[in-house]
């Protein structure tokens, strides 16, 4: 199994990657900051440099980096600064997380593919995982669990 970290705006949009052959699951969090440990309020305060992420665990055997990364790309706007649709703040920014230097690489590369076609104005950031950590649990699956009420 493999991961993929990516901001896409507000992490309860985890939702896009279901149903998607290969991936396994989708998990909330928030990665990028100071601490290895923050909570929502905290993110939302501003001063933690952490974002609203969506980890998803694939089988790359079925599924590579590089598809997941175009995934990304188509299911978001990656043109708007700290912000997707009402969503605004730093926190919701549009930015990939890499392990290895082999998923900077395809992750750099479908990048620039977008950036082409948006004409330069995609405002994604590519950069080393730092501190991820796994949101609170009333975070987790969101809307499926909204539909339960």
């Amino acid at each position: 199994m493999q991961i993929f970290i990516g901001g896409i705006g507000c992490f309860w949009d985890e939702t896009e990657y279901q149903g998607v052959a290969g991936i396994i699951s989708t998990e909330c969090g928030y990665c990028g900051g100071k601490n290895p440990k923050v909570t929502y309020e905290q993110v939302c305060g501003g001063n933690t440099e952490h974002i609203e992420v969506v980890k998803v665990t694939f089988d790359p055997k079925i599924i590579s980096y590089e598809d997941i990364t175009r995934l990304f790309f188509k299911i978001h706007d990656p043109t708007t600064l700290d912000r997707q649709g009402p969503n605004v703040g730093y926190q919701y920014r549009s930015e990939i997380f890499y392990n290895t230097e082999e998923e900077k690489k395809s992750a750099q590369k479908v990048l620039d593919e977008v950036n082409k076609k948006f004409n330069g104005k995609v405002v994604t950031t590519i950069r080393k995982e730092k501190n991820y950590c796994k949101a609170e649990e009333y975070h987790q699956k969101y809307f499926e669990k909204q539909k339960k009420r």
